[in-house]
């Protein structure tokens, strides 16, 4: 069943489908990392790190509703259900328990490190697909970028 008429040739539809749909994926779970760290950090910068959480949880949220809504503009139904998380999701993530503020800063940092990855990958793969979609990939590495910055800034110079 068809209910929106993409405006993209089939092949461009295809590769922006699967560009969106990963990135769906990798943001809805950098945004349960990011709780899962918010709830259990512990340590001598725990506020801090406490609200920065905060705000990588609110960005990754608010940039997964925009992939979702971008993929239904293009005429292909979003999946974000649990299971489809559970099977393909792949971001490194804490360890259950108490999370040191050190360790906590060094998860995101890798985190995002791994999805800003994805998405220059993705940014390539939908240059000539869909520009539009391309644009929307690059907004978000944009803010994922600032957001690795300033976790990676918390741990300067890397403990060992």
């Amino acid at each position: 069943m068809t209910v929106v008429r993409s405006t993209l040739p089939d092949e461009a539809r295809r590769v922006s489908s699967e560009a969106l749909q990963e990135t769906l994926i990798d943001l809805l779970g950098l945004s349960l990392i990011g709780k899962q760290a918010h709830w259990n950090v512990v340590g001598p910068r725990f506020r801090s790190v406490h609200l920065q959480l905060d705000e990588v949880v609110s960005a990754a949220r608010t940039h997964a509703d925009t992939v979702a809504e971008r993929a239904a503009a293009i005429g292909v139904p979003p999946d974000g259900r649990p299971e489809t998380i559970a099977k393909v999701f792949s971001l490194p993530a804490p360890a259950e328990g108490w999370l040191r503020d050190s360790e906590a800063v060094e998860v995101m940092t890798d985190a995002l490190g791994a999805a800003i990855a994805r998405l220059r990958e993705r940014i390539d793969a939908t240059e000539k697909a869909d520009l539009v979609t391309q644009d929307l990939l690059i907004s978000i590495t944009a803010d994922l970028e600032k957001q690795r910055w300033m976790f990676e800034a918390e741990n300067h110079p890397r403990e060992s």
